[in-house]
């Protein structure tokens, strides 16, 4: 832009002069038949503009008459692409936009859907998770499914009935390594036990089933990997709980897939955040988490849905990108404010 107005203002026969030099370097490019690189689409745009206002035809020594003509038709398809496309859907009223914003920075760890499935079981509101989407900075990739497609679908047909285990380990501040036990429900995706050792063995560990599985428990399957912790012995106490031992194969994670993901939930959403001091303070710290988990954090799984969904339903509003009149939003931190919990309370008359 500063180059046209310069030009504009010039005298002609400065103008001419300048026209005449340029082209004396043209020529001697030329001349060194040195190969002109790809030109960018900010030099193609001006040169089109440039066009209107002389005879580029005598103008060009370097382009190639036919790649010019090139040029402008693509801008012309990509003008008339721009001017006939359709609307889209409304934006989101304003409100909503900086709720699921604030939502989105006070959780850092929160993708679209679970952001979507807080709004509709919580407040209330159905939005899309694509929707939510637009409004998200950055958004996580989306997972793949398990691709044993057999062993999968047994787990989906009797996942009330199963339960899966499996070991973490998690770095204090003064670097010592724990350990951290989880049980899990398949069905209902809720966490049935935790716990925290630096020496997990096969006896700590049948202590730790003892305390997961009442005596009239309902489940008939249990799910954990070869680690030497699970030892025959310990399987074979486990039958006396009336449960049936499933071992994963050699290598295999994904067999013991809804487990792993659990694992992975807890360290991206909890563990990477914060750093233990110690045993207790581990303890305390995954005891407080999987109270979000079990009854306040939707799982997109479930429907979307909670493992432990709270008695009382969320009643819709009268649009579904409307809060139900006359309550208000508020939040619960969790974790000291690493995740928050909404719900819907009515305003003060």
């Amino acid at each position: 832009m500063l180059a046209l107005l310069r030009l504009l203002l010039i005298g002609r026969a400065a103008l001419v002069a300048e026209n005449l030099f340029l082209r004396k370097q043209l020529a001697l490019f030329q001349e060194r038949k040195a190969r002109p690189r790809k030109a960018a689409a900010s030099t193609r745009l001006s040169m089109i503009a440039l066009a209107r206002f002389f005879d580029w035809r005598e103008a060009l020594v370097i382009v190639k008459p036919e790649t010019f003509i090139g040029w402008h038709r693509t801008a012309f398809r990509a003008f008339w692409r721009w001017k006939s496309r359709k609307p889209g859907r409304p934006p989101l009223p304003k409100d909503l936009r900086e709720l699921v914003r604030e939502m989105a920075a006070a959780n850092p760890a929160w993708g679209e859907e679970r952001i979507a499935d807080e709004l509709s079981l919580k407040l209330g509101i159905r939005v899309s998770p694509r929707t939510v989407g637009k409004y998200l900075d950055k958004l996580r990739p989306r997972g793949r499914r398990a691709s044993n497609q057999r062993w999968a679908t047994f787990v989906r047909n009797h996942a009330k009935g199963i339960v899966a285990c499996d070991f973490m380990v998690s770095v204090t501040a003064s670097m010592r390594v724990l350990y951290v036990f989880v049980a899990m429900e398949i069905g209902s995706r809720r966490i049935l036990h935790t716990n925290v050792t630096a020496h997990p063995t096969a006896e700590w560990t049948l202590q730790q089933f003892r305390e997961c599985f009442a005596y009239d428990h309902p489940y008939l399957y249990l799910i954990h990997d070869r680690d030497s912790i699970f030892s025959a012995s310990l399987d074979s106490d486990l039958k006396g709980f009336g449960l049936r031992v499933l071992k994963t194969p050699v290598r295999a994670p994904k067999a013991n897939a809804y487990c792993e993901r659990l694992i992975g939930t807890i360290r991206r959403e909890c563990l990477d955040f914060l750093i233990p001091l110690n045993e207790r303070h581990l303890r305390r710290i995954v005891g407080e988490f999987v109270i979000h988990y079990n009854r306040g954090r939707p799982h997109s799984a479930l429907g979307p849905g909670i493992p432990e969904p709270p008695q009382a339903k969320v009643p819709a509003g009268p649009h579904r990108h409307e809060l139900l009149a006359g309550c208000r939003v508020e939040s619960t931190p969790v974790l000291g404010g690493l995740h928050h919990e909404y719900r819907l309370e009515k305003e003060a008359a």
